[in-house]
């Protein structure tokens, strides 16, 4: 997963400028998924820059509570503690092909437009869940590198 803009900024503002500009994050992460790319990468290139295009929404959708453990060697795998599931109920989610880190259960814009999506990816397997079906996280199982 890459950070998004947003975050590289207030991480490099944080380190370098830190009487100007301390980063304090939110209490709670949320992991969100995304159901689409175009040909030129939109999806990622867009939540990188915290634009929330293609999340998926209805049918029983919502963004899961997510944590992570303590970093090491410079990669913090999550979740941690239990798995995080999604389900589909009373239609389909479509095609998951990108999951993002938000610091909000429910998609919100700053004062500036941008919403705080702290890291996003591509699921390195697209997953489809139809009505009924889950896709489910399992613990330590998305790694999260600065690099």
């Amino acid at each position: 997963m890459s950070a998004s803009n947003d975050l590289e900024n207030k991480l490099l503002d944080h380190v370098l400028r830190y009487d100007a500009a301390p980063f304090v994050p939110q209490g709670d992460l949320y992991l969100a998924l995304f159901t689409a790319d175009d040909s030129a990468g939109g999806t990622l290139e867009n939540l990188e820059q915290g634009i929330i295009t293609n999340e998926v929404s209805g049918n029983g959708y919502s963004r899961q509570a997510i944590s992570f453990g303590a970093a090491s060697s410079g990669t913090s795998q999550g979740p941690t503690g239990s798995a995080v599931t999604f389900t589909a109920s009373g239609g389909s989610f479509g095609t998951v092909t990108h999951i993002a880190i938000c610091d909000s259960a429910t998609p919100s814009e700053d004062s500036a437009g941008i919403v705080h999506v702290y890291f996003a990816g591509a699921l390195s397997t697209a997953k489809t869940v139809d009505d009924g079906d889950s896709l489910q996280f399992a613990v330590s199982s998305i790694s999260i590198t600065m690099a």
